[in-house]
């Protein structure tokens, strides 16, 4: 049986980064292959990866929730026939819909357990991706088990306690983890994502306790837990066929997010994702400065000259070191790397000026 885990998330939400973390710190020992699918002509993150021996089969022509369904579906039976791994973690496009993905995996004959369903979340940006993308981004929310919010550190605790508010408006159920990233181990975020150690484990514990201690005796405290059922056992109470269910805030009102994912066949609706987004990539020898660089991030928070860009990424050529640089709206990092064999440049929007994207980089 392998293990499959998916880890969904908007564009520049931190998947990566997530995934090196876990793999550096809560993997060990296990055989990985890693599925990446870039939106987009070409793939910046597959390089990052090489360095932790993890196998890597980048599927770079399309969606993988549109074009590349077919294509993923013969992936995964591919990498799990020649390398046997114990674990898949497959890092979908950032504009994925995260129930698109479920569905091509479980449409898969191998031998393979959905494991860990888990969508990152820029936290200081859930309100403004659910107002311009809400089709993309809340299915990502929606079909969560687990939502890990990246960037917890840069909010205030106001900003913090919307942003999850806003979160559980879209999935009731998943586990929602606030805490920085530093201040974890890999293996406590693995934990999270697997459900182990939960707090819904912890009330059916003291519930089997509550139990056991009025097993041979009749209860009259109305507020003890024996007389409540434990939460996880209502979400699985079935009301009678003929019958009709009233109250709004009953569990069988809400379908859980891998529920749905087993017991739906999927269908598209709305739009696809190559329908809303656009993306420019080139590989470029072209040298920038840092003072260039920063220049061309900064002006691509204009979406009247640019559209609307989401994230931009790459690794040029600085001259003196080479540069590795992430854009997402209104803020952007550059960072000293390792060299690569030419420079690379990938930028994802919607409504995106590609001529004026590629004008603004490449002076053309």
């Amino acid at each position: 049986m392998v293990k499959v885990d998916i880890f969904s998330g908007f564009l520049g939400a931190g998947k990566t980064t997530l995934i090196k973390k876990l793999i550096a710190q809560a993997y060990q020992g296990e055989k990985l292959v890693l599925i990446e699918n870039e939106f987009g002509e070409i793939g910046i993150d597959g390089g990052f990866m090489k360095d932790a021996g993890v196998e890597i089969n980048e599927l770079n022509s399309g969606c993988i929730c549109c074009s590349l369904t077919g294509d993923f579906r013969a992936a995964l039976h591919q990498v799990i026939e020649q390398f046997h791994p114990d674990r898949i973690l497959i890092e979908p496009s950032g504009v994925g819909k995260l129930s698109d993905v479920i569905s091509a995996v479980l449409s898969v004959d191998d031998d393979i357990r959905l494991n860990g369903l888990t969508t990152v979340a820029d936290a200081g940006k859930c309100r403004m991706y659910i107002k311009n993308f809400g089709e993309f981004f809340n299915n990502q929310i929606e079909y969560a088990a687990c939502v890990i919010l990246s960037r917890t550190q840069n909010l205030t605790q106001e900003k913090l306690d919307a942003a999850v508010t806003l979160l559980r408006e879209h999935n009731p159920a998943a586990r929602i983890l606030t805490t920085p990233w530093d201040q974890l181990t890999g293996k406590q975020i693995l934990d999270a994502i697997e459900r182990r150690d939960s707090l819904s484990e912890e009330l059916a514990g003291l519930l089997e306790s509550a139990k056991d201690l009025h097993e041979d005796e009749e209860c009259e405290d109305p507020d003890c837990a024996c007389h409540h059922h434990h939460a996880d056992e209502h979400v699985h109470h079935h009301h009678q066929e003929d019958e009709e269910c009233e109250d709004p805030d009953c569990a069988c009102h809400h379908h859980h997010a891998e529920e749905d994912a087993y017991h739906h066949h999927h269908h598209h609706h709305g739009h696809d994702a190559d329908e809303v987004f656009a993306s420019w990539g080139e590989e470029t020898a072209h040298k920038f400065t840092r003072e260039q660089l920063s220049s061309i991030l900064q002006a691509l928070n204009d979406t009247q000259r640019f559209g609307m860009v989401v994230r931009a990424k790459g690794i040029v050529d600085g001259g003196e070191e080479w540069l590795h640089f992430d854009f997402t709206p209104g803020e952007f990092e550059i960072r000293a790397g390792s060299a690569e064999v030419t420079g690379r440049i990938c930028v994802i929007g919607a409504q995106l000026n590609i001529e004026a994207v590629r004008g603004l980089f490449l002076g053309a």
